[in-house]
């Protein structure tokens, strides 16, 4: 099982990434654009997706993924429970709604 402390390191590594509290939430940065939060319990975490893509993910493996609140469907994104994945899932996941979200330039910089 991975942990909110887990999140930041991952995060916090990425380039231009930055960290807020926003109502008891912590979430993640590239400029304005959020791109990671953490539930206020820090059990599940929201993070950035292709629209197109969330519900094959969400159907594939019901017991890991979650659609995004009905508030935020609008938006790419998607929701995952933290128990359910290793620390290796959860970098692939971060690194990748990170690199949906920061310049492609800084991507392949950091990226390689």
């Amino acid at each position: 099982m991975v942990t909110a402390d887990d999140v930041r390191r991952v995060a916090m590594s990425l380039p231009r990434t930055t960290e807020a509290l926003v109502r008891d939430r912590v979430k993640y940065r590239i400029g304005r654009i959020v791109y990671l939060a953490l539930s206020p319990d820090e059990t599940r975490m929201g993070f950035a997706f292709p629209k197109a893509e969330r519900v094959a993910l969400v159907e594939a493996e019901p017991e890991k993924f979650m659609m995004p609140r009905p508030s935020d469907e609008r938006y790419n994104w998607v929701r995952v429970r933290l128990d359910a994945i290793d620390e290796a899932e959860l970098t692939e996941l971060i690194v990748e709604a990170w690199r949906m979200c920061v310049p492609k330039r800084v991507a392949a910089e950091h990226l390689g």
